[in-house]
């Protein structure tokens, strides 16, 4: 039997899009086997996709070589929609919760990639807590606003190049693999979008090492155009700077990953 359109499920159950949760749906199940195409292969690893909405990337995961996929949906009035992509073999779970909350390892077991289409009041947010909590995924292919995307994936010297660059690259190889234009959503939103695929390194720094990344790189972004020695001054300004071998009057803009990792890695290093 023919599934039905993401567009005709969607008026078949009155649901539209909640721009409080900014919600843009992705309705053309050619872009989402794409997308589930540079994300995989999965070799019957768990996926899970937060967000979901109507299933357009759950459609093409369930397509796929994926072992399970575990939905994480905040808005409960797609869970009865999502059901009814479920056959009844055991391969899809609909958590409905908000991801922000979620014990990501209390959900599979093993392995995972994430694949989603953010929301994108809480792309960011979702983001840094995959980077830099407990739980690490096989691989993560996640969509966002281009602007943000580019800021995830700059380097040194770029406009874009900033905190979230330096802790999204010293945790995972990442590289800006689609570019979506606003015309691909329902509804449109004012912004175009672009997917990022980060897979975690083998080297990435351990939890305190990576605490001190976060606060080095805050301290140093915060105040961007200053020197060094102004805008890292609550942690030891110049005499930082010096430890770390990174000039003092150097700006932040122009220090690349290793640069911040001497500098966090200097945090514990006594004054001369």
């Amino acid at each position: 039997m023919t599934q039905p359109t993401l567009r005709e499920t969607l008026d078949a159950h009155g649901l539209s899009a909640k721009k409080s949760f900014g919600q843009h749906f992705l309705l053309d199940l050619n872009v989402t086997r794409k997308i589930v195409r540079l994300a995989g292969p999965f070799e019957g690893r768990a996926v899970i996709e937060v967000g979901p909405g109507p299933g357009g990337l759950t459609r093409a995961l369930l397509e796929s070589d994926a072992g399970r996929v575990v939905l994480v949906e905040k808005d409960p009035r797609f869970v009865p929609l999502l059901s009814e992509l479920d056959d009844g073999s055991g391969r899809l779970s609909i958590i409905q919760d908000d991801a922000l909350r979620v014990k990501e390892a209390a959900l599979v077991d093993g392995p995972a990639h994430l694949v989603s289409n953010l929301p994108y009041n809480v792309g960011t947010a979702l983001l840094i807590k995959w980077l830099t909590g407990p739980w690490t995924p096989h691989a993560l292919t996640l969509m966002f606003q281009k602007e943000v995307a580019e800021r995830i994936v700059a380097a040194p010297g770029e406009d874009a190049y900033g905190r979230l660059a330096v802790i999204a690259q010293a945790v995972c190889e990442a590289r800006l693999v689609m570019h979506l234009p606003a015309a691909a959503f329902t509804p449109p939103p004012k912004v175009a979008s672009a997917v990022v695929h980060l897979v975690p390194r083998p080297d990435r720094p351990a939890p305190e090492r990576l605490k001190r990344l976060e606060r080095v790189t805050a301290a140093a972004f915060g105040q961007r155009r200053k020197m060094l020695r102004s805008s890292l001054k609550p942690l030891g300004g110049g005499a930082l700077c010096e430890r770390a071998g990174i000039a003092p009057d150097a700006r932040a803009e122009t220090i690349d990953l290793n640069g911040f990792l001497r500098l966090a890695d200097a945090l514990d290093q006594p004054a001369r």
